[in-house]
């Protein structure tokens, strides 16, 4: 009951429109003695309020998403090779790379009527949820809408939350009202409310800011394999811009190492419908579940990643993390470049499932540079991307630009694959027709001719 009232105390009034990455501010109260009593005893810190709130909304949309668009092995610049073939082929028994997934996607606001946009330097983010960015002090509210036919949630790590704010069904001792963030029913909303204590800024050997995550968790399993995972960046006090990023940073990027299991997505069997062909396998059928297994970096494969850009000689922080099984463990490196993680130089960095790791880069070496998975297994089978270096003299790389800028005009929500089925601005993915278009035309044009032969065979029996 004490968290409760913590939370209606810390209720937000907006202010103004979203910025770049969603939030809006607005204006709070300062600390009470009864509330810095609550944190001593609650987390053996005091919690000083900025008297600001981020609200973000964020919907659960199906989105058809499709793991390699370019169609090809972008890495190498040719076809996939046999081994590729494995995990990205259509045809008979095969899905292919496209599938239908459950997406955390940012909107401007309660009305979940317009996507917040994306900045084109943004665009290899993929198929993570809208960053979600605060500062020591502040307070985060999510409103949250599920338009996926599954229900789901949005659970924190890192951040200060009351029972009512989990996202988690467990036997917890709790009924009533905080049982409402467990499970958003399709059709449903939630607001969720974080607190954002000392314990969740940077520590002692940290940088400005550190990173955590954010993904359903009322089936962590199946929700995460559908695609329900994001991003939390928390800067330490008075070292944030106004839109909650840290301002010793040019240049943010974040990178998800996953094998996505779409064996154990929740949407297996109507993926099976829709992008394969008969004769279907059996569900259990040890090749038919390893083509489904989506070595991705951000949902993409063999590098059909949007290029990530940096300019040389900035100030670069990468955050990186990793969800899945036990064959998750996953080595992130840097071709040509290398970083400082937890005090350390590095090139290298390990993750496990459900870790996060910071890493500080000012790229010296101007070029395209193979980021990838140092995991022989996960290299054959697609976990690599590029990224960037150009020279600060470089005026006609646009995308090189640091990421902390106003959207513009050129600004794009997130993007549905090319080829892919889109979701609507949403709304529940519209299932694709049943006859493909060009089946549909050969099939009219033989009708008509075989119309026409039957025509002249009646007139020659009537002559």
């Amino acid at each position: 009951m004490v968290g409760s009232a913590l939370v209606l105390a810390l209720g937000p009034a907006a202010i103004g429109p979203a910025a770049a990455a969603g939030p809006t501010a607005a204006g709070g109260t300062g600390a009470t003695g009864e509330r810095s009593s609550y944190w001593n005893d609650a987390a053996g810190q005091e919690f000083h309020p900025t008297g600001r709130v981020r609200t973000y909304y964020i919907g659960a949309d199906e989105v058809v998403w499709n793991y390699a668009p370019e169609g090809r092995d972008a890495i190498t610049g040719q076809a996939f090779d046999p081994i590729a073939r494995t995990y990205v082929q259509s045809g008979p028994g095969r899905i292919g790379t496209s599938y239908l997934k459950c997406l955390y996607r940012g909107y401007t606001d309660a009305s979940f009527s317009g996507l917040a946009p994306r900045l084109p330097q943004d665009a290899y983010l993929g198929f993570l949820g809208p960053v979600i960015r605060a500062e020591v002090g502040d307070t985060i509210k999510v409103v949250f809408r599920n338009a996926c036919r599954i229900s789901d949630s949005v659970h924190p790590h890192g951040v200060f939350y009351t029972k009512a704010n989990e996202g988690t069904p467990y036997a917890d001792n709790t009924s009533g009202v905080d049982k409402l963030d467990d499970a958003v029913p399709t059709g449903g909303t939630h607001t969720y409310t974080w607190l954002v204590p000392d314990r969740a800024g940077p520590g002692p050997h940290d940088g400005s800011s550190v990173m955590w995550m954010y993904h359903s968790h009322t089936n962590e399993v199946t929700d995460t394999y559908a695609g329900l995972t994001g991003p939390m960046v928390v800067t330490g006090k008075g070292k944030a811009r106004p839109d909650g990023s840290p301002v010793d940073v040019d240049r943010e990027i974040f990178a998800l190492f996953s094998i996505v299991n779409e064996n154990w997505s929740p949407y297996l069997q109507e993926n099976l419908r829709r992008f394969a062909k008969p004769p279907y396998p059996a569900l259990n059928d040890a090749d038919f579940e390893r083509s489904n297994m989506r070595h991705a970096i951000n949902g993409y494969v063999f590098g059909n990643e949007p290029m990530i850009t940096m300019k040389k000689g900035a100030h670069v922080r990468w955050y990186l993390m990793s969800m899945g099984g036990e064959a998750d463990m996953h080595t992130p490196h840097w071709h040509g470049n290398d970083a400082i993680v937890g005090g350390m130089r590095m090139d290298t960095v390990p993750l496990l499932p459900g870790t996060m790791a910071v890493a500080d880069m000012v790229p010296d070496d101007v070029g395209i540079w193979l980021f990838h998975c140092h995991v022989n297994e996960h290299i054959t089978a697609g976990m690599l991307t590029r990224y960037q270096v150009v020279s600060d003299t470089d005026t006609n790389n646009g995308t090189a630009a640091t990421a902390i800028s106003a959207p513009g005009p050129s600004a794009t929500t997130m993007p549905v694959p090319k080829g892919a089925v889109s979701a609507g601005e949403g709304g529940i993915a519209v299932p694709p027709s049943s006859v493909p278009t060009a089946s549909a035309i050969i099939a009219f044009v033989v009708a008509i001719g075989a119309r026409r032969i039957v025509r002249r065979r009646r007139r020659r029996a009537m002559g």
